[in-house]
């Protein structure tokens, strides 16, 4: 398994808990969709998986490496090396091109290769754009942008929160293909949370979180 959840738990400060007991996996090349409602914990457990936040109990194994081990250090390599992120919010870099923002992980990575950011910009229709701010984009055009700077570095594992949440209709399908059509060419594994059914359906499975707890 590329990712693996066994049985972790966290709670807020103050005891209250948000992933109480969860169980998870996740191979190479399949896509799983993680549902439920508001406040369930499902941005929580992406945290967890992305090694952004600790846990309390049980293990989170990421490419045969448990993340408990770890120190700060540690986890950074881990996400460098073994993943990416796209969130709802682009939190794309203001003062950088698209053609930079795209680089971006890539280069940080050490794994910046020109050709395939070419390809990533044609793929999602921004080889016009390249030069442009992201304040000069449209939000649908700024995702496409986050969404290549994500697989620049052609991750393992892409985690994805609510990535079409601020789009309208038209745009999330557009985002949706192209992230699928994506993660299908380079092999690499998605864990998507969203709250439409209709984007889980499009995913290979579907965990649904509710009580802190897979059901």
């Amino acid at each position: 398994m590329l990712l693996t959840l066994d049985h972790v738990r966290k709670s807020y400060p103050g005891g209250r808990p948000v992933l109480n007991d969860v169980s998870l996996s996740l191979d190479a090349g399949q896509t799983l969709a993680l549902t439920g409602e508001s406040g369930s914990g499902k941005s929580t457990l992406l945290h967890v998986a992305a090694a952004l936040d600790g846990f309390d109990g049980g293990e989170v194994t990421l490419k045969g490496s448990p993340l408990s081990p770890l120190d700060d250090a540690g986890r950074a390599e881990l996400r460098r090396n073994s993943l990416s992120l796209v969130f709802q919010q682009f939190n794309l870099i203001p003062s950088l091109t698209v053609a930079q923002n795209l680089a971006l992980h890539a280069r940080l990575a050490d794994r910046y290769d020109p050709d395939w950011v070419a390809h990533l910009a044609d793929r999602l229709g921004l080889t016009e754009l390249v030069d442009r701010y992201p304040e000069h984009l449209s939000g649908g055009q700024q995702q496409r942008v986050a969404i290549g700077r994500a697989m620049a570095s052609k991750p393992a594992l892409l985690l994805a929160d609510e990535p079409t949440g601020n789009l309208d209709e038209t745009a999330s399908a557009v985002v949706l293909d192209l992230m699928l059509g994506l993660v299908a060419e380079t092999g690499a594994a998605l864990l998507l949370v969203t709250h439409s059914m209709d984007i889980a359906a499009r995913l290979d499975r579907r965990a649904h979180l509710s009580g802190g707890k897979i059901t």
